[in-house]
C-alpha cells in the first residue's frame, strides 16, 4: 500500500500538471467509491496537499466556498499521465487528462468541505506529519510510554501520520526495537522518533519504494528507489545488514512484520 513517501512523490509529480487547471469532469462508473465527484466539475485546482497517506486536491471557484477532492490510493492506486488497462477515473481538465489507475479497486475519492472529515475517521484523527515541526519529540516519547505493541500503534496513524507497514518495519529496525514491544522507555522512544524522521526523509528523497509486484510507480512510470535501501522489509531469511542474523518474518496485528531477532529483542 502506498505510504507517505509514495503519496508525497505522487503529489509532487502531479501538482505542476493540475495546479491552475480547471476540472471539466471526473469520469468513472463507481459513485459509491468516488463520492460526490460531480461537485468538482468546473472547479479550478488551486494546489495539492497531503495528510499522511491522503492526497488533498484544493478546489476553488470564484464566488463559491472552497472544496477538497480527497484521494486515498488504497493498495494499488496511483495517477498516470497515460491511460492503462486499470484506469478507474479520468480527470478531464481544460488542458488534457490525468488518469487514476487501481488494479485491486481499493482506492477512494470524495469531494468535501475542507476539514470536514467525519466520513473518514482515520484522516480526522491523524497525528502530526513526521517531517513537520508539529511532530514533537516530547509528545511522542510520553505517548509511547503508554502504548501497546509499538508497530500496531504506529499503523493506527494517531502517534504520527503516514507510517505504514514498510516504514514501520524499517524505522523499528533502525531504532533496535521489537515490533511487539509495549510501553517504550524514553530512550527507546527517542531512538524511534529519530528513526522515523530519518527513514521518511530518505524514502521521500528516493521517490518511495517499488516492490517486486511493481504496483507502485510514479505518475511518469518511474520506479521508486528506496527498496534498494530496505534493511528488513521483504528480506526474510536474508542477513541483517547490522549483525548478519537472518531476518525473520512474523504476523502482528494481521500484518506481515520483518525484524532482526538479534538486534530487536523483546523486553520482558
Amino acid at each position: 500500500m502506498p505510504e507517505l513517501p509514495e503519496v508525497e512523490t505522487t503529489r509532487r509529480k502531479i501538482e505542476p500538471y493540475l495546479k491552475g487547471r480547471q476540472l471539466i469532469r471526473l469520469e468513472h462508473d463507481a459513485p459509491h467509491r468516488y463520492r460526490q465527484t460531480h461537485l468538482a466539475h468546473g472547479r479550478t485546482v488551486s494546489g495539492l496537499g497531503r495528510r499522511g497517506k491522503y492526497l488533498l486536491i484544493h478546489l476553488d471557484d470564484a464566488g463559491e466556498a472552497p472544496l477538497e477532492l480527497i484521494v486515498h490510493l488504497g493498495m494499488t492506486g496511483g495517477f498516470r499521465f497515460d491511460a492503462t488497462p486499470h484506469t478507474r477515473v479520468t480527470l478531464h481538465t481544460d488542458q488534457g487528462q490525468l488518469y487514476f489507475q487501481d488494479a485491486r479497486r481499493f482506492g477512494k475519492m470524495a469531494v468535501v468541505t475542507p476539514g470536514e472529515y467525519a466520513s473518514m475517521p482515520t484522516l480526522a484523527r491523524m497525528g502530526p506529519e513526521p517531517l513537520s515541526e508539529a511532530f514533537l519529540e516530547l509528545d511522542f516519547v510520553q505517548a509511547a510510554a503508554r502504548a501497546g505493541a509499538v508497530k500496531p500503534w504506529l499503523l493506527s496513524q494517531q502517534p504520527v501520520a503516514g507510517v505504514g507497514n514498510i516504514y514501520a518495519d524499517e524505522s523499528l529496525w533502525r531504532a533496535r526495537i521489537h515490533p511487539a514491544q509495549t510501553r517504550l522507555t524514553p530512550d527507546e522512544a527517542l531512538r524511534l522518533y529519530q528513526a522515523i524522521r530519518t527513514t521518511m526523509a530518505e524514502a521521500v528523497e528516493a521517490g518511495g519504494s517499488t516492490l517486486s509486484d511493481g504496483t507502485y510507480q510514479q505518475p511518469d512510470g518511474i520506479s521508486g528507489l528506496f527498496q534498494v535501501h530496505h534493511n528488513v522489509y521483504d528480506r526474510a531469511g536474508q542477513p541483517c545488514p547490522r549483525c548478519g542474523t537472518p531476518i525473520q518474518k512474523t504476523v502482528l496485528a494481521q500484518r506481515g512484520t520483518h525484524f532482526c531477532p538479534h538486534c530487536q529483542v523483546l523486553r520482558g
